[in-house]
């Protein structure tokens, strides 16, 4: 009885698709219909409505063939439609298991550069934001003007974690921040 070869993966091709148009536009649906029709996987989609905006990101892969059609799909949806477009080939993240997930929540009474400072103090540190959502509303009680955030991020696996998180907070306490640091569950 012979083998059969086994043939070797045909590695995948990645697009990062980014666009922003009016939120009278459903533009999930839109792309990621453009997507399916030429031959792609959706591996990851965020959405974001901001002002009068909405704003989603993509991240596609595909055969080599399927990716360029894709993007020849896309290029074609935004000369018919009010969008902004932009398309990168890109490869996959790997995983490297060097970096611990945690997560920050920071909710403050709003002022200009808090988010500044924020990425300032995780970017000196070697410390990657891998996520981040931010927003700013007006408090029920008080109406005072407050900034609320969530940040995922990866702390590299050799850094002293107490005295990350100590630092932190001093940082936030300096600040006037009302901060958590801990670890990513789930």
């Amino acid at each position: 009885m012979t083998e059969t070869p086994v043939r070797p993966a045909v590695p995948e091709n990645h697009l990062l698709v980014s666009a922003i148009a009016p939120n009278s536009v459903s533009l999930l649906t839109v792309l990621a219909k453009r997507v399916v029709d030429a031959g792609c996987n959706l591996l990851e989609a965020r959405v974001a409505l901001l002002g009068q905006e909405i704003s989603v990101q993509l991240l596609c892969s595909g055969a080599w063939d399927a990716i360029a059609k894709c993007e020849n799909a896309l290029g074609k949806l935004q000369r018919d439609e009010q969008m902004t477009l932009t398309m990168r080939r890109t490869s996959s993240r790997e995983l490297t298991g060097s970096s611990l997930p945690y997560t920050v929540e920071v909710i403050a009474a709003d002022r200009p550069g808090i988010l500044y400072q924020l990425a300032e103090f995780f970017s000196r540190r070697g410390i990657t934001v891998e996520a981040l959502s931010s927003s700013r509303y007006r408090a029920a009680q008080t109406g005072a003007e407050m900034f609320s955030s969530q940040i995922s991020i990866g702390i590299p696996a050799s850094a002293h974690i107490s005295s990350l998180r100590e630092d932190f907070l001093e940082f936030c306490d300096t600040l006037n921040l009302d901060a958590i640091l801990e670890p990513l569950k789930g």
